[in-house]
């Protein structure tokens, strides 16, 4: 028993859970020194200390003794501290392996095709680079991206989609050293889609304009990197040429809703499109407070700056769904993995992070229609 991968994971998950020590030693029916002791890896603890710790953090007890790989070349900034930031790293690393195990069993593996452009993209000309990695994913100068993660995972970047109750984290990305390269997006039910498109967007963005910023010791935004890659994502998701295309094309529309059949067709944020009429010059700074007053007397409502319309009145185009943002290469991998028998269903579950029983139900699934 390695004592201080232990402490090191037993710490890791207790902070994941938001509980102080004295917390878990209550909901495992532990004294307090029990904990500490245990978390300063001072001493070898019993099993069945250790079954009810794994039962109060709600994890298999395998999981505590489990070593994590550290990542080292990651972008993991937020506005806020975040408790869970360990944890989350942890969870990315444990994805990323498996990911690569697939890859490599199956003889599957997936250049990074980005990678040959990446000198080219300059952090002057952020619509250039954009446009370059547009052209080599070989979309149309005025097309739309109907499937982000498809797009990205063919591309050779990895997708990790995670639902995080934090509505100041929407991603990281990670290196090709550490296995990658990969973005993570939160997933959180109350991130709109619009966020979560942009937000991948906005990883590769990172990834193409700041290689030199992948530190994982670096946890403080860089307010210049981040307005580059907000940039960078916008045009990515929305090119110049596609964008005037269609904004001059819905002309005869209501303001309100000229912007959200723009915002439909590239599938951004209405947010996305105000930004792009500012860039442009086509507007000044009071573009906000007028879209604001001319929602409120479109719809008889105010529109929150955190929101993103969700289809109030029959007018208003309905809000994407979760399967407009939804990452299925991992899944392909697992599934070909088990039925070659690669891998156990059982090791297949782990992989996809549910249970055996939800995992003999897709594995039925799966079979309905091959």
């Amino acid at each position: 028993m390695n004592l201080q991968i232990l402490a090191k994971n037993v710490r890791r998950l207790r902070t994941a859970n938001r509980l102080s020590q004295s917390a878990l030693a209550d909901n495992a029916g532990l004294s307090l020194p029990a904990i500490k002791s245990l978390e300063l890896a001072k001493s070898e603890p019993r099993m069945r200390t250790m079954q009810a710790i794994a039962k109060a953090l709600d994890v298999k007890i395998q999981e505590l003794f489990q070593p994590v790989r550290e990542l080292r070349t990651v972008r993991f900034r937020s506005a806020k501290r975040m408790q869970n930031r360990e944890n989350v790293l942890a969870e990315v690393a444990r994805w990323l392996d498996d990911f690569n195990f697939l890859e490599e069993s199956l003889k599957k593996k997936m250049p990074f095709s980005l990678g040959a452009v990446r000198r080219q993209c300059s952090r002057s000309r952020l619509a250039e680079a954009a446009g370059l990695c547009r052209k080599k994913l070989g979309l149309k100068v005025t097309e739309p991206i109907h499937d982000i993660c498809g797009l990205l995972e063919h591309a050779g970047v990895k997708v990790f989609p995670v639902p995080m109750a934090s509505d100041s984290f929407f991603g990281l990305s990670v290196g090709e050293e550490d296995g990658g390269p990969a973005v993570v997006v939160n997933v959180w039910e109350r991130i709109s889609v619009e966020r979560r498109i942009f937000s991948a967007a906005h990883e590769l963005g990172h990834l193409m304009l700041h290689p030199d910023a992948y530190d994982v010791t670096k946890v403080d935004e860089s307010k210049e990197e981040e307005q580059e890659a907000d940039r960078f994502a916008g045009h990515f998701l929305m090119p110049n040429e596609g964008f005037r295309k269609e904004w001059n094309e819905a002309a005869g529309l209501h303001f309100v809703d000229r912007v959200f059949k723009v915002k439909r067709i590239f599938r951004v944020s209405y947010k996305t499109v105000l930004s792009r009429l500012l860039e442009e010059g086509a507007v000044d700074k009071s573009i906000w407070m007028k879209f604001n007053m001319a929602y409120q007397q479109h719809f008889n409502r105010k529109l929150s700056f955190k929101e993103e319309p969700m289809g109030i009145d029959p007018a208003e185009p309905f809000g994407m769904q979760r399967f407009d943002f939804y990452e299925d290469r991992f899944k392909r991998l697992t599934r070909e993995a088990v039925e070659k028998d690669k891998i156990s269903l059982s090791r297949g579950a782990e992989m996809l992070r549910i249970g055996i029983e939800e995992m003999q139900d897709l594995l039925q699934n799966w079979e309905v229609i091959l």
